[in-house]
């Protein structure tokens, strides 16, 4: 059994006709009957019922399908990781993130690494909020990190890759629930719920900023330590909770409400962080990816 026999039968099982298949694959008829019948006699079993008028698979035909494409497939795999190999685009990425607000774009950029640089091994490591995210990257124990910081280090460079807008989440039963919009001081006296402190997270620093800047200081009655948890309390109505807009493609409860604010508040800024003087091939080959995948918003 060779590979262009398996192509020759995926071909034929695909068109079932022999002069189509041959035409497909850029071959005269004759090789690939000769292809077909040479791999039905190492099998030891017919593949196709062959009439004047038509071509049908047989139930061994049928169930060859998936393995003979599993081992082209492989094959594929296999030449496009030397080629990798040859232009130095093999290795292992460290990428840190939170979770809710960013794993889509997550998951898109590692689909595109695994399509286009099949020698890189992406690994995703989560719940990685964003001060420590940041202090893994200056010491180097993960290669790219993303995040919304205020201050960037001196020796990290960044690329913006999400705008994100203010929202704020509230249970299906809050007085505000239906309100197109809304505004922070309609919330003084209001139980909210936050990140945990320790997290870094920028939106708990906001959440203090915007209540002060509208007479009142929030009461934050309880701390979660993930985006999903949190709304998890806030469908709980255990408070309200200041978010992002990209979690809402990422939480699917019914029992939630999310609120855009009519305060002049800034967007924030998800980005992408790598150490500034990393030469690492595979590192640089992610982020020229990144640059297609996870562009930066026009402003």
């Amino acid at each position: 059994m060779d590979l262009q026999q398996l192509r020759a039968f995926l071909a034929v099982a695909d068109e079932l006709h022999f002069g189509r298949a041959a035409e497909r694959l850029h071959m005269a008829q004759p090789p690939i009957s000769r292809g077909i019948q040479q791999l039905e006699r190492e099998l030891g079993a017919r593949l196709f019922e062959r009439s004047t008028r038509k071509v049908t698979l047989t139930s061994v035909g049928e169930a060859l399908i998936a393995p003979a494409q599993e081992v082209l497939d492989a094959l594929d795999r296999v030449s496009r990781v030397a080629r990798a190999a040859g232009t130095g685009e093999i290795g292992h990425v460290r990428l840190a993130y939170a979770g809710a607000s960013s794993n889509v774009m997550v998951g898109q950029l590692a689909r595109a690494v695994n399509q286009n640089h099949p020698g890189i091994h992406l690994e995703l490591l989560s719940q990685h909020f964003a001060q420590p995210a940041m202090q893994l990257l200056t010491r180097g124990d993960i290669d790219i990190a993303l995040g919304r910081w205020d201050h960037i280090p001196a020796i990290v460079r960044t690329r913006v890759i999400a705008i994100e807008e203010l929202v704020i989440a509230v249970p299906e039963t809050h007085r505000l629930a239906d309100a197109d919009a809304v505004s922070i001081a309609q919330f003084e006296g209001e139980p909210f719920v936050s990140l945990q402190p320790q997290t870094g997270t920028l939106l708990l620093e906001r959440l203090r900023q915007m209540s002060r800047a509208a007479g009142f200081n929030a009461d934050v009655v309880q701390h979660a330590p993930d985006s999903w948890t949190l709304m998890s309390l806030v469908s709980a109505e255990i408070g309200c909770s200041l978010t992002l807009s990209s979690v809402i493609d990422s939480i699917a409860d019914p029992h939630l409400r999310f609120l855009r604010l009519t305060d002049d508040a800034p967007p924030v800024e998800l980005r992408m962080a790598w150490l500034r003087d990393s030469d690492d091939r595979a590192l640089h080959a992610v982020l020229r990816l990144s640059e297609s995948v996870l562009p930066t918003p026009q402003t």
